[in-house]
């Protein structure tokens, strides 16, 4: 791996300087260097025409990779819990959504291997043929049961859940209301469907009501919503959400993704929590957050997923998911239900890291979600303090523009029920240590 330059040395020894002088000089010889937002705009300076010339006029990565600040596809050649191994570097990783610490439980290993060796690797074509094994209906059934919900339907991704579902069902003359920090499989869900999408802004009941009052004359209404937001970790209002609903005649679809083992009753999720899920048409959730696999799905009355399963090309289209996967899930279903501490342990954790980060002088959301966005604004003072982090033992996440609004960068941190005391002091420590010295913090 490339070590970062060198050139803020002399900044940052400086001792007594206010500390946001300090962090705009580092911001100023950081763009010397690297102008984040100015290199993904830049046009191509390739002679070549056509549709690929964008391709090769495209340097924001390699100048991010020769300063060594390039954050992405970091190669994990060992995990052991919140712990991995990348280019032989032990370091804590706080960028995972593996929130219970399933993945590497001793029963979904053992159950997974067990599917492993009685059906082989793949289930080699899709649900709609020959890829619905035993083992998806058990899990349909599991989560039907855990979600009070008349059915279910497994598929292989979380993407795919949403984007199939959507898809299909907003039809020419329907209206989706999307927040606009959905997840992107939501929009390209509404992209690819025939319907009209129109957004209001971020958990803005005020912006959704007025919509909805502008399209109060369409009969096909579907309000969706994330549940947790990936990236800023906010909660749907989902009390106002449903109010609005039933008073324009709106149905409701929520992503759990993030919520699924994380709120509500044994981890049933946001809408659990707040007893509001008989209020919800379509809970759509995965597997690759707290139950630790890969996979999505979505649960309803049956008739809505009767017609999503023959309706759904992302679902008919694709392979089905691994038997292994499936085992695994059902085995992590069952331990997130029947080990409560393990959520007991992941709020703690939360509370515990956010006090922390709070009392040092970092912003942070006053909840109990375990996605803990640091934010930080400039896109190339991020990318710095993520390669510093990463150095002193800390793996995190990083999200730049587009994921984030142009400087509105963030290092996005994540916490699990694997972490300890000792992991969360580490990163706390690390966090504190380079805010200072970067300028980001007063020291």
């Amino acid at each position: 791996m490339t070590k970062p330059f060198s050139l803020l040395n002399e900044i940052e020894s400086e001792d007594g300087q206010p500390s946001h002088l300090k962090k705009s000089k580092i911001i100023s010889l950081l763009k010397k260097k690297f102008d984040f937002e100015n290199s993904h705009l830049r046009s191509s300076n390739s002679k070549d025409k056509g549709i690929l010339a964008k391709c090769f006029g495209y340097f924001a990565p390699d100048q991010a990779k020769e300063l060594g600040i390039y954050p992405y596809f970091k190669e994990i050649e060992e995990i052991d819990g919140c712990h991995v191994s990348i280019d032989g570097k032990q370091a804590i990783s706080i960028s995972t959504n593996n929130y219970l610490g399933l993945s590497q439980h001793s029963r979904v290993i053992a159950a997974a291997r067990d599917a492993l060796e009685k059906f082989g690797i793949g289930c080699t074509g899709s649900r709609f043929l020959n890829g619905t094994f035993n083992l998806h209906k058990t899990l349909e059934r599991e989560l039907s049961s855990f979600l009070n919900r008349e059915d279910t339907i497994v598929m292989s991704t979380g993407f795919q859940a949403n984007q199939g579902t959507i898809g299909c069902l907003l039809g020419r003359k329907d209206v989706a209301f999307s927040d606009r920090e959905n997840h992107a499989s939501i929009y390209e869900g509404c992209g690819v469907a025939p319907g009209k999408t129109v957004r209001y802004h971020h958990n803005d009941m005020d912006h959704l009501e007025y919509y909805l009052k502008k399209y109060s004359d369409v009969e096909g209404k579907i309000i969706v919503t994330d549940s947790i937001f990936s990236m800023s970790g906010d909660i749907a209002n989902l009390p106002a959400i449903v109010k609005l609903a039933r008073d324009y005649n709106a149905n409701v679809m929520v992503d759990e993704a993030h919520g699924l083992g994380v709120m509500g009753e044994n981890g049933k999720g946001v809408a659990s929590y707040y007893n509001l899920e008989d209020e919800i048409d379509i809970y759509m959730g995965t597997f690759s957050k707290s139950l630790g696999s890969i996979g999505g799905f979505i649960s309803a009355k049956s008739k809505i997923t009767e017609f999503v399963r023959h309706k759904a090309s992302a679902f008919i289209f694709t392979a089905a998911l691994p038997p292994a996967s499936v085992a695994g899930v059902i085995a992590s279903l069952d331990v997130m239900i029947n080990e409560p501490q393990r959520i007991d342990k992941l709020r703690e954790n939360t509370a515990y890291i956010k006090r922390g980060f709070f009392d040092m002088g970092f912003q942070v959301n006053n909840n109990s979600i375990p996605i803990v966005p640091i934010k930080i604004g400039e896109e190339a003072l991020t990318l710095y303090l993520n390669r510093l982090l990463f150095d002193d033992g800390v793996f995190a996440g990083v999200a730049v523009s587009p994921v984030v609004p142009p400087l509105n960068a963030m290092i996005r941190t994540s916490y699990t029920s694997s972490h300890d005391k000792k992991d969360l002091d580490k990163v706390l420590g690390s966090f504190k240590k380079l805010g200072t010295k970067l300028g980001i913090i007063p020291k």
